[in-house]
């Protein structure tokens, strides 16, 4: 059989498989299912499971929420990134590090209480070293190591 030919079969001696169908003019229509491609991450499990830790390791200690973004930061990159940290749970504890490699852009952006405890020389100076290992192509080790400034910057949750 050549590609796009039609075959025609009598009807009696079709056994027909999954998602094929028989037409009213003898022709054999089959359906493929369609498996969409994985969707492609820039980690591996046990660099995601390490930046996991980190972040729970870093809101534990803090009692701040902190948060990662990796991906676009459409037009303004500082508005884009207000724009997500203000759909936070708790917007006054939270602290956002948004991240956007195509346009080479990192955001801190901190809530009310999060700002107090964490000023913006301490989030410069995490930048600073972010941006350091975003050169050298280790990702994730710059935002591990970003975490873990911003976390000793912050201190200790404060006892209530």
């Amino acid at each position: 059989m050549v590609a796009g030919e039609i075959v025609e079969r009598p009807a009696e001696d079709v056994e027909l498989g999954y998602g094929e169908a028989l037409t009213a003019n003898g022709r054999l229509s089959v359906a493929r299912e369609y498996s969409p491609a994985a969707p492609k991450v820039p980690f591996k499990v046990a660099e995601l499971a390490q930046l996991d830790e980190a972040l729970t390791l870093s809101s534990r200690q803090t009692g701040l929420a902190f948060s990662v973004y990796l991906g676009d930061l459409d037009g303004d990159t500082r508005q884009a990134a207000e724009t997500l940290h203000a759909r936070s749970e708790d917007p006054a504890i939270s602290v956002l590090v948004a991240v956007s490699p195509t346009q080479r852009a990192v955001e801190i952006v901190t809530g009310a209480e999060s700002h107090r405890r964490l000023p913006d020389r301490g989030c410069k100076l995490a930048v600073m070293s972010m941006v350091a290992s975003f050169k050298e192509g280790d990702l994730i080790g710059g935002l591990v190591s970003g975490l873990r400034m911003m976390t000793d910057q912050a201190g200790a949750a404060p006892r209530r």
